[in-house]
């Protein structure tokens, strides 16, 4: 263990340059820059409230909040697994000339965008503070369920890169699952209706939902930790993370033959 914190200390450096290089390619040619972090999801909230809410008839005034809560979240997670699935691949030649540890390369791509999520979430303070959203003693808790994101999101990133080496058609698999996974979030629509449906179960079993629901239960409605949400997300969290690492780890030395 002495000898992985060591190595990780050595490249630490490379590490942030890398984190750096991703946010300045992702905005490179762009009039708006890191301001289109703050101007895309303020938008999308929009035009969903507008669809989803006020065409629907939902009279709810947070409920704005509601879904840019979930719109960030699942963003994240999205633009942060993709960017990890193809980042062996697109450091390809940096790998091939010098030695690296491999998986600086994922783990810089869910860090950069894990940076730029955390910058939109000052649209987040700004909306609630006009929606008079309140401000409780379980507003500080939020910070486990944005760790618990991005952990999750880590361990997807890992397994999604050691697979995508060797598979290339899993990035528009990956696509679709996202798609479904998009769907079963509640981002724009309230949990009753699919509870009334019958189909409450596929929010209790989706991880990311769990993340989403202990977060609004923090920033929106002023309440404690959903204790089993919050087991589902810290359970899956670990085995992905688990399952990704020794994955990656086991496959990282063929990813030169494939590359």
């Amino acid at each position: 263990m002495k000898q992985y914190i060591n190595n990780f200390l050595k490249y630490r450096f490379l590490l942030w340059e890398l984190v750096k290089k991703d946010i300045k390619l992702k905005y490179r040619k762009s009039y708006l820059g890191i301001l289109w972090t703050l101007i895309e999801p303020l938008m999308t909230m929009v035009v969903l409230t507008i669809v989803f809410g006020t065409l629907f008839g939902n009279q709810d005034k947070q409920f704005p909040v509601y879904v840019l809560t979930g719109r960030l979240m699942y963003s994240f997670f999205s633009t942060s697994t993709k960017a990890s699935m193809k980042s062996i691949r697109s450091n390809s030649a940096m790998i091939k000339k010098v030695y690296v540890p491999k998986y600086i390369y994922p783990l810089s791509s869910t860090l950069s965008s894990y940076l730029t999520f955390l910058i939109s979430l000052i649209v987040l303070v700004g909306v609630s503070v006009v929606l008079k959203v309140e401000v409780t003693k379980y507003t500080v808790l939020a910070i486990i369920p944005l760790f618990l994101l991005l952990v999750m999101s880590y361990g997807v990133g890992m397994l999604l890169a050691t697979i995508s080496v060797f598979f290339r058609d899993l990035e528009y698999l990956w696509n679709v699952v996202l798609m479904l996974i998009m769907y079963t979030c509640a981002i724009f629509y309230p949990t009753e209706r699919l509870v009334h449906t019958g189909f409450g179960w596929i929010l209790d079993i989706n991880p990311l939902y769990s993340i989403i629901v202990n977060f609004r239960n923090c920033v929106i409605y002023g309440r404690p930790l959903d204790e089993k949400a919050l087991g589902l997300s810290v359970g899956f969290s670990i085995v992905i993370v688990v399952i990704g690492v020794l994955a990656f780890y086991k496959k990282q030395d063929k990813f030169i033959l494939s590359i």
